[in-house]
């Protein structure tokens, strides 16, 4: 399986499950904060990649021969 499959397979995972909670089934009540991180949770996750990929760039840029 390629890097790109593993990504786009851990994607699908998560912006399924975060789809579930954030359409609020009528028998799930979720608290106002909890709601307000969901919604943010994209955003959340999208800044930890964004610093996840500098981090790797800067560490191989920092042990290129």
């Amino acid at each position: 399986m390629t890097k790109l499959c593993q990504w786009l397979c851990g994607l699908a995972l998560l912006g399924s499950a975060w789809a579930a909670l954030a359409l609020t089934p009528q028998g799930l009540r979720l608290p106002a904060p909890y709601r307000e991180v969901l919604l943010l949770l994209p955003v959340y996750l999208l800044v930890a990649f964004g610093c996840y990929s500098l981090a790797t760039v800067g560490y191989r840029l920092a042990t290129f021969n």
